[in-house]
């Protein structure tokens, strides 16, 4: 076996979400289906095309991904260097997985079990509450809520916490730091970065030292999430050992390959060889005596933080579009969408109506926001890639008309409550 120098610990980590997407016939129905307070849910959520989603995601990358993935866990399971891997699953994923395709809760279960996987904390509904503003109640109450269906689902209590999108500020690693975790994930763009260094290592935060951040490599996560299946690419097709071969040559303690667990078999189909690469990809990688798989907890355990990273408030990251808060609030009908979602929060809460508070829950997912984004070229190819409307105007309507049905159902029912005191 060839030993090269300075060779990094691989820390694989996949983003595991699903929304629940808006009923774009919602206008129509509001009048010919009942409006009860227990029906919402079905008013104002297409739950034919969740269904429908989750089972095809489920089919096409949720079940042979893990299966591929405790294959590779089990053949070096007796080994000295061992397969691991980490996922943060949203709380909305969990939920249609447990209502749509239950088999999906218990392969991520069987991963678990094999103590090699990690699962991080996040929102419960993969939302944008950690930019909300100073107060991060809702943050944190979704936080709290991910934990507990965490631990009831997968038997896991996350120590490590990856927020939507990879989002990021110095705010958010206080917020973070202070509910506990021991470290947080981020993005690896290098205006962030310390002089001199790449994401390739351990970094702490300057406002909460305490706290460990990991950056993602974003050139060789791409590599796999975006381009492993585009002919056009000058590296196409890339083989487990090529891919080994150019991590073998990256230098640092940790490389960081971060993505989109759908990428796996949904968005770069079965047919791309996708699967045929991962199964290879442990065995290239051990050819290399100094390369092993960690989690993102072992790896903020086994390196010491190299240098501290600040990112203030205005300077916000993230992993989508030009690696800032753009993706969601970029043109006015986002922001017109977001402030209308921040507004509800408070009569909302006051209302206290478990029902309504959920459902207002659901339209703080950051997809909603997505759907909406006028951006060109190729983020704009992404967005509709993932959009279920013809366009972002279509997107924008229909949650405007359901966020604004929600909210005058609450106000009238919060002056009714207040009528009555």
């Amino acid at each position: 076996m060839r030993v090269l120098k300075n060779m990094p610990s691989i820390v694989f980590y996949f983003q595991v979400h699903q929304p629940y997407r808006l009923n774009p016939n919602f206008r129509r129905d509001r009048f010919l289906k009942s409006s009860l307070i227990k029906n919402l849910e079905k008013l104002y959520f297409n739950e034919t095309l969740n269904k429908e989603v989750l089972q095809r995601v489920a089919r096409k990358c949720y079940l042979p991904a893990n299966q591929t993935w405790l294959k590779a866990i089990d053949e070096y399971k007796k080994s000295k260097r061992k397969v691991k891997i980490a996922f943060s699953l949203s709380g909305t994923v969990l939920e249609q997985a447990e209502r749509y395709q239950p088999d999906v809760i218990d392969s991520f279960k069987q991963l678990a079990e094999t103590n090699c996987v990690e699962f991080l904390g996040e929102t419960y509904f993969h939302s944008l509450t950690s930019i909300y503003g100073k107060d991060r109640t809702e943050f944190k109450e979704q936080v709290a809520m991910h934990k507990q269906i965490m631990k009831d689902l997968i038997g896991f209590s996350p120590k490590s916490f990856r927020n939507t999108e990879l989002i990021l500020n110095n705010s958010v690693m206080n917020a973070v730091a202070d509910m506990g975790f021991k470290g947080i994930l981020g993005e690896g763009i290098e205006n962030i970065l310390p002089s001199k260094k790449t994401a390739n290592f351990v970094f702490s935060s300057k406002t909460a030292p305490n706290l460990k951040v990991l950056l993602r490599n974003y050139k060789l996560s791409d590599d796999i999430a975006f381009r492993f299946g585009a002919g056009r690419w000058e590296e196409y097709p890339l083989y487990a050992d090529k891919y080994a071969s150019w991590i073998s040559k990256t230098p640092g303690d940790c490389l960081n390959i971060f993505m989109d667990y759908e990428s796996l078999g949904e968005h770069l189909w079965a047919e791309t060889g996708i699967f045929k690469f991962l199964e290879h990809l442990p065995g290239e990688l051990f050819k290399y005596d100094n390369i092993n798989f960690l989690t993102p907890s072992e790896a903020m355990d086994t390196y010491p933080a190299v240098e501290s990273i600040d990112i203030d408030d205005f300077s916000t990251i993230s992993w989508a579009d030009d690696r800032d808060v753009g993706a969601w609030l970029r043109n006015p009908l986002q922001h017109i969408s977001f402030d209308d979602q921040k507004f509800l929060e408070k009569p909302i809460k006051e209302l206290n109506d478990p029902t309504l508070l959920k459902i207002w829950r659901m339209l703080t997912t950051s997809d909603h926001l997505y759907y909406i984004s006028q951006a060109d070229a190729g983020p704009g190819e992404v967005h509709s890639y993932f959009s279920h409307y013809d366009k972002p105007i279509e997107a924008f309507a229909n949650y405007n008309e359901i966020i604004s049905d929600l909210t005058a159902r609450t106000l009238i029912l919060l002056e009714k409550k207040k009528a009555k005191k």
